[in-house]
């Protein structure tokens, strides 16, 4: 998957992650998507909870090489919660 704008949380662990995706996706443009990379396992539950919360769209987990690669789409204005 493609992402305009990627975010390197390897070797942080919560809520560092869910921290720093937070603050890169106020940086970008709505509909546009952030790629984060982690190797804090609890990302594969943190993430899908946090866009559940803020209305970000989950797009998805890739497993490579012990790192996890989460794709996340700026919700749109109209769509804020």
């Amino acid at each position: 998957m493609e992402a305009e704008r990627k975010v390197d949380c390897v070797g942080l662990y919560c809520p560092m992650p869910i921290v720093k995706t937070s603050q890169e996706i106020e940086k970008m443009g709505e509909g546009e998507v952030l790629e984060v990379i982690a190797d804090d396992r609890g990302i594969l539950n943190d993430m899908p909870a946090w866009c559940a919360k803020t209305g970000h769209e989950f797009l998805g987990i890739e497993e490579r090489d012990g790192e996890f690669h989460v794709f996340v789409r700026k919700r749109k204005a109209s769509e804020q919660t």
